[in-house]
């Protein structure tokens, strides 16, 4: 019998041993076992490249939070290549303890869901092409799902227009992209905050209408060498909603995740290497201060709206079962890193 297959009969052993014996089991417990007990290999997201039966039962069961991690909704079909328009989020189950903490292994890793061979030191060493420059407005930050919004908590409190999602800019991911803003700004780069709503009251078609924003916006600031796509991800497990964890002393804030779109799909995407490059150097860039704050950067077939401009990035600020104030918290982390070594790639002039 294997380690894992150990492990779960001596967690289901625990719970029913409880059970008899007037114990209580907490939900979470609860939670985290049944999500162990239902959860097929197909769905399991590994931070590392190892199978579960590598580990022991004992750091099996310690880890089993970090490794039931599903990857984010499967996109619904558009008429392009236009990514994933997943529908809403499960509503989270009515007691908070479902909402599970996993933190996933980064740093300076790709998750690469191409064919393509990827050599991370070669693109470091030789460097991005992307430069910014020195008058006019470097940065664009834009919303795709503008209402995508966090779990609720504390004084961060709004009228949902689906789960997990507000038209209210105060609670939603442009309130994120307000504060990446300020900080790049503080830092010295000039930044143009698109706040526009793309997604509602149609989900469907939000990257048509975004792209032809990012388009339109690129027309009259040609200038512009950085597209930030900012989202909040939501990841699952059964029952069960994931809050993504940076492990910073002293600090509670979500994990961040860059996305780079490629010309996987077939169609044309020319440039996404010099995309890819510009990822991983703000990746390493981050990952030096913040080892724990971002995930790997997720390496994809579709174009994700990317192949309109050079220097075209995703941004995955926490996750569905964060709180406002962890994907605050981790945008400034992010953003006060990311900020220095934007600077660097600014044109001299």
């Amino acid at each position: 019998m294997s380690a894992i297959k150990k492990a779960t009969f001596f967690l289901l052993g625990l719970l029913l041993a409880g059970l008899l014996a007037g114990l209580t089991v907490s939900p979470r417990a609860r939670a985290v076992i049944k999500t162990w007990y239902t959860s097929k290999p197909s769905a399991v997201h590994l931070p590392v490249q190892t199978s579960l039966e590598s580990h022991s039962g004992k750091q099996a069961i310690s880890r089993v939070q970090a490794l039931l991690v599903s990857p984010s909704p499967a996109p619904a079909a558009e008429p392009t290549d236009m990514p994933g328009e997943a529908g809403p989020e499960s509503p989270l189950p009515p007691d908070s303890e479902a909402v599970l903490e996993t933190t996933i292994t980064g740093g300076l890793t790709i998750k690469n869901q191409t064919d393509f061979n990827v050599d991370i030191q070669a693109i470091l060493d030789a460097g991005t092409p992307i430069r910014l420059p020195a008058h006019g407005i470097q940065i664009l930050i834009i919303h795709t799902h503008s209402s995508e919004a966090y779990t609720q908590a504390g004084l961060d409190r709004y009228a949902p227009s689906d789960t997990c999602r507000t038209e209210d800019p105060a609670y939603n991911i442009i309130r994120v992209g307000d504060e990446l803003t300020k900080i790049f700004e503080a830092a010295g780069l000039t930044v143009l905050h698109d706040t526009g709503v793309y997604d509602y009251p149609s989900y469907t078609g939000s990257y048509s209408r975004s792209g032809a924003a990012v388009a339109s916006i690129l027309t009259e600031h040609p200038e512009i060498a950085v597209v930030i796509d900012m989202h909040r991800d939501a990841l699952g497990s059964g029952d069960g909603v994931y809050k993504t964890m940076a492990e910073e002393d002293g600090l509670v804030a979500s994990q961040v995740m860059l996305l780079v779109g490629t010309d996987g799909s077939g169609l044309e995407h020319p440039h996404w290497r010099d995309n890819l490059s510009l990822a991983l150097t703000l990746q390493q860039a981050v990952t030096k201060v913040h080892p724990t704050l971002m995930r790997p950067v997720d390496l994809v077939p579709q174009r994700y709206n990317t192949h309109l401009t050079r220097g075209s990035l995703i941004l995955e600020v926490g996750s569905s079962g964060n709180t406002l104030q962890e994907a605050l918290s981790a945008i400034r982390l992010f953003g006060e890193a990311a900020a220095p070594a934007l600077q660097e790639l600014v044109e001299q002039g």
